[in-house]
């Protein structure tokens, strides 16, 4: 593996930052209050009344919280939870499903892989780390894997993945909120931006870039998004595009751009490159309370007084250009009860995943005040595991957002590779490894 840069990164500009702690102490004291406590994701629910969070990119430009970061790391500095060549990566292996067929009849579907992607996935898990500390260490602990291999893995029949061990704030901490400072904060988007710069320094050499996150994982790639590739024209010839669901990406409303990107767009075709897919799953209209598709959400306190000028951006990954599309949902048969957070159904499957076929469709909705992608059954006579018992008013189907929709998510990535690479025929050269 070559250790050359990227031909063409533009890294946005640092200089050797003061010291650590008198910067943190100038951040704006708002930044404070506990970042991204409604990130549950995977795993347990939380009263809404006790989710009172704020986003960093709500509060202070991006580009300052470098000044209290470290300068450039050295590739020994990033734990790998996913890379092309590790050994028991959770995120290739056996892709295999069992196809469950609305009459109750199942199919195998064989793993499809490629021998040479052309572009890369940079992927950040969501909440799901079980320690009892603020912030988690780098070890890698059975749900990194398990979330991996639920969410990311499918992805490598159309990228290579790269996933990143990041200090995310842990279960423990976002139910005591009380023990979340600044610093632990900074510890989390810390961890994924200096991978990040080790992944492009070390690993991507001019290879296209596809952004997965969910939940903690969406926020803080948006923060990244912001920060390295919103201003840098020629940074953002490298993203493919970035798969956000579960973090409330902002736009201004009736528009592509304006809430959280000025020039990152959302995704208006499946062949259209360098745009956000973002969404937030229901299975019927968001509440009063919802966490999730409002901008008067309580995770997003500093945009309420925006929130007739704003609204949560909902990208169909089913139909990108609008209208209904049938939801291709691929969940993982083993440790599903901790995906879904109840015991789910998966009868005699004997493969890594379970699909259900033409049982759902998705569409955006809009009722004025929330945006979300609609999952309905496509009959009512469906014998099949019905996924709006895991639905809530509050939290929707957030613990599903990726799942629902994974296999529409790893062929959208396809078609915009197929795009991304003819705007740079010279890439694939370039990027032999």
């Amino acid at each position: 593996m070559s250790n050359r840069a990227s031909p063409g990164w533009d890294l946005v500009e640092r200089r050797d930052p003061p010291d650590h702690r008198s910067v943190v102490r100038e951040l704006p004291r708002l930044f404070a209050l506990p970042l991204l406590i409604c990130l549950i994701g995977v795993v347990s629910f939380v009263a809404a009344g006790e989710v009172v969070a704020a986003r960093v990119s709500t509060l202070v430009d991006t580009s300052k919280i470098h000044l209290a970061l470290p300068t450039e790391p050295s590739p020994t500095d990033t734990v790998w939870l996913c890379r092309p060549g590790l050994i028991d990566n959770p995120c290739e292996g056996d892709l295999s499903a069992t196809l469950v067929g609305a009459n109750g009849k199942t199919t195998v579907e064989p793993s499809q892989s490629v021998a040479d992607p052309p572009v890369d996935c940079f992927y950040v898990y969501p909440t799901v780390s079980l320690q009892k500390g603020t912030n988690a260490t780098l070890e890698i602990d059975p749900e990194e894997r398990a979330i991996a291999k639920a969410e990311a893995a499918r992805f490598s029949q159309v990228c290579d993945v790269y996933a990143p061990m990041y200090p995310q704030l842990t279960k423990a901490a976002i139910k005591d909120t009380s023990k979340i400072s600044v610093q632990g904060e900074l510890n989390a988007y810390e961890g994924v931006w200096k991978a990040f710069l080790d992944y492009m320094a070390h690993y991507n050499r001019g290879r296209g870039v596809v952004f997965i996150g969910h939940s903690q994982g969406a926020f803080l790639l948006s923060m990244l998004l912001q920060s390295e590739m919103d201003s840098n024209p020629a940074n953002r010839d490298l993203m493919v595009s970035a798969l956000l669901p579960g973090g409330n990406v902002s736009v201004r409303a009736g528009e592509l751009t304006g809430g959280d990107f000025a020039n990152i767009p959302a995704c208006t075709s499946a062949t259209e490159t360098s745009c956000v897919v973002a969404y937030s799953t229901f299975s019927s209209a968001p509440g009063e309370d919802a966490l999730f598709g409002r901008v008067d959400s309580p995770i997003n306190p500093f945009h309420q007084d925006a929130s007739r000028h704003l609204q949560v951006l909902c990208v169909n990954p089913t139909s990108i250009g609008g209208g209904s599309g049938p939801a291709l949902p691929y969940l993982p048969t083993s440790n599903l009860a901790s995906l879904v957070g109840k015991t789910w159904p998966i009868g005699s499957a004997k493969t890594p995943f379970i699909s259900y076929p033409g049982e759902y469709q998705a569409t955006c909705k809009s009722n004025g005040v929330a945006d979300w992608l609609q999952i309905d059954r496509t009959s009512t006579k469906d014998a099949r595991p019905n996924v709006s018992t895991l639905s809530s008013p509050t939290w929707g189907l957030h613990m599903v957002d990726v799942s629902m929709v994974l296999g529409n998510l790893v062929d959208l990535v396809r078609t915009q590779t197929v795009s991304w690479e003819a705007k740079n025929p010279s890439a694939r050269q370039a990027s032999t490894r």
